[in-house]
């Protein structure tokens, strides 16, 4: 994971500062603003904010999501995914399930949609924001991630990643959006 934070991730944020000095105008601009507005850009600026704003977004998300040990849903966010899911173990079958069926590199997300919980799963550096979509957490599903360790063991990173998912930040995050 070092090596994916240290380069993988700063590689985006330097990448992203680059094309935002291209364009002074989105320098205000929160990375939550940048990713839901991304269409709105023009080529090439839009590719190079898409893929490295997502890039950055996504695995700033991703850290944060993440906490040894786990933890378990809490309030709303537990009733949530109690009558959506049944269980987290239920809602974990289905983040496993999408990431493992996202062909090529991309992401297993946990989003918003109004206020209906979904999962989804985005290709490269795309994230629901950019449909439209609040993001409560995602799993990156890129090579990069897991291929030290797991090698083409997608699916038993998947298992041991949902096992250190922080769900007391997603809960957070789903009070915080809700």
């Amino acid at each position: 994971m070092e090596i994916h934070h240290s380069k993988h991730h700063a590689g985006y944020v330097k990448n992203l500062n680059d094309a935002i000095a291209e364009e002074p105008t989105l320098a205000d601009k929160s990375l939550e603003d940048l990713m839901s507005a991304v269409s709105e850009l023009r080529e090439p600026l839009k590719s190079k904010v898409r893929n490295n704003g997502g890039g950055h977004y996504n695995h700033d998300l991703f850290w944060k999501s993440l906490k040894p040990g786990g933890s378990k849903p809490t309030g709303a966010f537990a009733e949530a995914v109690d009558k959506k899911f049944k269980s987290l173990e239920g809602l974990t079958d289905k983040m496993r399930e999408a990431g493992s069926s996202q062909f090529g590199s991309g992401w297993s997300w946990l989003s918003l949609d109004g206020e209906e919980l979904m999962v989804e799963s985005t290709a490269n550096q795309d994230n629901p924001l950019m449909e439209g979509r609040q993001v409560l957490t995602g799993i990156d599903v890129w090579e990069h991630a897991y291929y030290l360790k797991y090698q083409n063991r997608r699916g038993d990173y998947l298992q041991e990643i949902l096992n250190v998912i922080d769900w007391e930040f997603v809960s957070a995050r789903y009070d915080a959006l809700g």
